[in-house]
């Protein structure tokens, strides 16, 4: 029988990693990052990425840097800096500490821009924006050079210290690298370096008035922390030849970090940019970015879903080298799968009939038995209360129901979960013709739900004692957009054409009482009716639940 170790399967990036340390590349050590940009909140794809850098540190015995990526000071935030760290926190990656800034690098960045000036590598252009794009050229015809780019030495350094000294205006000139402006690689056609932004920074104030590129930043600062493999997605594959690049001209040595490229998560009914979740929110189409329809880790937090579940889900869809959409059924199975395991069961009525047990005594009530868990012994057993008068779902009575319905109708006995035996022997209607309330009788000697004859039944339903039921509010959640790919829409509509503006329904819920001590985020499967998690904003006069998951994928149905 072959061992553990040589049968199991490895992705690409941690069959690279292996061989790297059996070469003893690197000396044998692993050091890998998360580098966000402090710009928004993190979605489930930066979860993705999250749980693969640092899963590979902590597999082979390596280092995890968290590292903000802050060259922006115009889209970043202190807010956006914390959420990042809770998420991170809340999945479990453990970067100790190791939180850095690429801040933190602008004083060694600076001297390397320099560096490059007196190489005759770098020079400062005076083109806008609309002029370098048009200089570019396109991926099949050649770009044509900056009427600056032959500028000597000391002018470029004389000019590039003014724009650090904050003498010109914003986007009057910039920094470029002087590579090659017929190179396929339209990211070697003279990339910019430097800009100018008289903004106030995060983190650095007002220190500087020049910030550098994600490009010129992000290799300089993997090879400042001596990180081993930079992990990113496929998007920056056509960036490694510049990322090389910048190191080549900057580095003595043998050490590089190496940037490998995997293919980032996809999913349908949902957006996966920054830029697009950002306007979601300014906008007001969601309640924020921790709203549980947004795909962000913060949202998926708030709606119940747990860091176990997003780890099983990312072990599912795996580490890939090319592109493809997941079906989002595939994350919701995920969370069924977790949560099944460990959440505490209850009983609730979202849309509640009343029945009354006609032959159960007046005024009495009494305690029954119920499993917390069935998957799990150990949780144990809890009280429920009994009455006379109870609330069952809707639709579990049929005035007219077909043979093969069976849950309660006229002359038919079901069982209520835990209690008894009971069966139909009248109801009530309106004067509009809805029925208002059902009556039956119960058998005594069935308590517990326990056939005392052996007589079976095949119908059994949850249901909750009016006297005793705590009100709350749930709020059940469908796909926040109505269509697969909301990113491809017609001409003159954007993808919030494609919103569903039935994404939330609000309705009020009757919940047996262990619910009353529930805390903030704990999560609870409603029995028969889906997986629920006690929402922030909750009260002790008002509980909301937020629906994490259905029992079963049933929304493909409608």
């Amino acid at each position: 029988m072959k061992s553990e170790e040589t049968t199991k399967s490895y992705n690409f990036i941690e069959t690279i990693v292996r061989q790297d340390i059996e070469d003893k590349k690197y000396e044998g050590r692993i050091h890998t990052r998360f580098p966000p940009e402090p710009n928004g909140y993190l979605h489930i794809g930066h979860a993705k990425a999250i749980l693969l850098s640092s899963g590979i540190a902590e597999n082979y015995n390596g280092k995890f840097n968290l590292r903000f990526d802050d060259t922006n000071p115009i889209t970043e935030d202190t807010e956006y800096v914390e959420s990042i760290k809770k998420d991170l926190n809340w999945l479990g990656a453990n970067w100790e500490d190791r939180e850095l800034y690429s801040s933190d690098y602008f004083q060694q960045l600076y001297q390397w821009a320099v560096m490059l000036i007196k190489k005759g590598k770098a020079y400062v252009c005076e083109l806008s924006a609309e002029q370098i794009n048009e200089y570019r050229g396109t991926p099949t015809k050649s770009g044509t050079e900056s009427p600056y780019r032959n500028r000597n030495v000391d002018e470029n350094l004389e000019l590039f210290e003014k724009m650090k000294n904050g003498v010109f205006p914003n986007n009057s000139m910039i920094l470029r690298a002087k590579i090659d402006m017929c190179s396929p690689n339209m990211h070697m056609r003279d990339p910019i370096m430097y800009r100018i932004l008289h903004a106030n920074h995060h983190k650095s104030g007002n220190q500087w008035c020049i910030y550098p590129t994600y490009d010129f930043t992000h290799g300089q600062s993997d090879y400042i922390e001596g990180i081993t493999h930079s992990l990113c997605t496929l998007e920056f594959e056509n960036h490694r030849p510049l990322y090389d690049w910048y190191l080549d001209q900057i580095v003595e040595g043998d050490y590089r970090p190496r940037q490998i490229e995997f293919a980032r998560l996809n999913l349908n009914y949902t957006v996966m940019s920054k830029r697009k979740l950002l306007q979601l929110v300014k906008e007001k189409h969601v309640l924020g970015w921790d709203d549980p329809r947004m795909p962000t880790i913060s949202g998926l937090r708030r709606r119940g879903y747990t860091p176990e579940a997003l780890r099983i889900f990312a072990e599912k869809v795996g580490i890939a080298k090319r592109e493809n959409i997941i079906d989002i059924g595939l994350l919701e199975y995920s969370i069924r799968e977790d949560l099944n395991k460990k959440s505490q069961r209850l009983m609730a009525v979202l849309n509640p009939l009343k029945l009354v047990i006609t032959n159960y005594p007046e005024g009495q009530s009494e305690e029954l038995d119920a499993v917390n868990n069935p998957e799990d012994e150990t949780m144990g057993t809890r009280k429920v209360p009994f009455s006379r008068e109870i609330y069952i779902e809707r639709e579990d009575f049929r005035e007219a129901a077909p043979r093969k319905f069976f849950r309660l109708k006229p002359g038919k006995e079901v069982r209520l979960r835990y209690a008894y035996f009971v069966k139909c022997n009248d109801f009530v209607k309106d004067e509009n013709g809805n029925i208002t309330e059902v009556h039956c009788t119960y058998d005594p000697a069935s308590k517990g739900g326990k056939s005392p004859d052996g007589r079976k039944v095949k119908g059994t339903l949850h249901w909750v004692s009016i006297n005793h039921a705590i009100k709350a509010d749930v709020r059940l959640f469908d796909r926040l957009f109505s269509t697969e790919n909301p990113n491809i829409v017609e001409d003159g509509k954007t993808f919030k054409d494609n919103l569903n503006h039935d994404s939330l329904t609000v309705k009020p819920c009757y919940i047996e009482p262990f619910v009353k001590n529930a805390k903030v985020l704990e999560k609870f499967q409603f029995e028969r009716t889906g997986y629920f998690c006690l929402d922030k904003n909750t009260s002790e006069n008002k509980l909301v639940f937020n629906r994490t998951v259905t029992l079963r994928d049933s929304w493909k149905k409608k």
